[in-house]
């Protein structure tokens, strides 16, 4: 096991950078931050191999840019703080929001982030100091560093943010019903953390990095999706502490591979929106579609068809195939279909 100090390479308005953060935070792995800019970018395109953040620096000298390989990676190297279960239940619940919560929030981030005229002007300020200034944005500013970055979410919106959100399906008009999603997993995951410090018990796994991901980077930080948290905001808030703060000697999961019975709508949520997205995506990236159109209740949108997602889910159906978690609750309640089919046609 390599126990030396790893460098976490991205950008503090990125939930993947966020999402690998917490991990790192949650087992105690010792680590520091190098953050991405506009400067140091073609030099360490170069070093990983990809435009893609988060990337993490290992002590035996791997750079590796894929959370999803990135986390069961860390947690076998440190198997004294285990971050992923290994009943059929739990591990495959694991794997199964993993995913979910990798690939459903995007929308949800991108409009909120780029289609409000007062958060694009905080979030350029903020996305500024990061690639402008290679700054925290934590650190304070001089009045000359302030001016650097007066308009960068103008440019931001206008080069990147606009589009995103598009692409997503994401866009102005679609405010009332992204809204309308995202107090939905609002509630869900409300109800669940009254009962619950972790998705799965009082220790946190791979799915509650990807959680926290889209916390820390968007909906806690940017001030739109914050105002849409309401009262429930410091539910999330201390969530995502209780990850900052690092894993507790003799937390575990629930006895007997047991999973909350709080999680269970949030498993079906997962089944009945995120899956059915996934699902026509990938059937449309197959059949070399580049948008596919869905309504899942809240009116149509059109979203870009994305090969990846059948990448992700292939790695999520390996492991239920390895743990057994076809032969388990998640099978009983239809969450595992969607990675065992062995056509996304089926």
């Amino acid at each position: 096991m390599y126990r030396g100090d790893y460098t976490l390479i991205g950008q503090e308005l990125s939930m993947f950078t966020r999402k690998l953060e917490a991990q790192l935070r949650y087992q105690k792995i010792p680590h520091h931050w190098q953050l991405r800019t506009n400067e140091n970018s073609e030099a360490l395109s170069a070093r990983t191999g990809t435009r893609f953040i988060p990337a993490l620096a290992t002590p035996d000298g791997w750079v590796i840019n894929d959370t999803i390989s990135i986390g069961p990676l860390l947690n076998d190297r440190f198997f004294d703080s285990p971050v992923i279960p290994t009943g059929r239940a739990q591990r495959g619940a694991c794997f199964i929001l993993e995913d979910f919560h990798n690939h459903w929030y995007t929308r949800h981030a991108l409009h909120s982030r780029w289609c409000y005229p007062d958060n694009v002007v905080i979030t350029g300020h903020r996305f500024g100091a990061n690639l402008l200034l290679g700054k925290s944005i934590e650190d304070d500013l001089t009045d000359a560093e302030q001016a650097i970055i007066k308009d960068y979410g103008q440019v931001m919106l206008t080069s990147f943010g606009a589009a995103a959100c598009e692409v997503q399906g994401a866009g102005p008009d679609k405010a009332s019903a992204i809204q309308a999603d995202f107090g939905r997993l609002r509630t869900l995951f409300s109800e669940h953390f009254k009962q619950h410090d972790f998705l799965l018990g009082d220790r946190a796994c791979l799915a509650d990095f990807a959680l926290v991901g889209p916390f820390k980077g968007h909906f806690l930080i940017d001030p739109e999706p914050k105002g849409w948290l309401g009262e429930q905001v410091s539910i999330f808030e201390d969530y995502v502490e209780r990850v900052w703060r690092g894993a507790s000697e003799n937390a575990k999961w629930l006895d007997g591979d047991q999973l909350p019975e709080t999680l269970l709508p949030i498993l079906d949520y997962a089944r009945r929106h995120y899956q059915v997205f996934a699902h026509k995506s990938i059937a449309a990236a197959g059949r070399g579609e580049k948008t596919f159109e869905l309504d899942l209740g809240d009116g149509p949108f059109v979203a870009r068809s994305m090969k990846r997602l059948n990448k992700a889910r292939l790695h999520v159906r390996d492991e239920l195939l390895k743990a057994g978690s076809d032969q388990s609750i998640l099978s009983d309640i239809g969450v595992t279909h969607h990675y065992l089919a062995t056509s996304q046609l089926d």
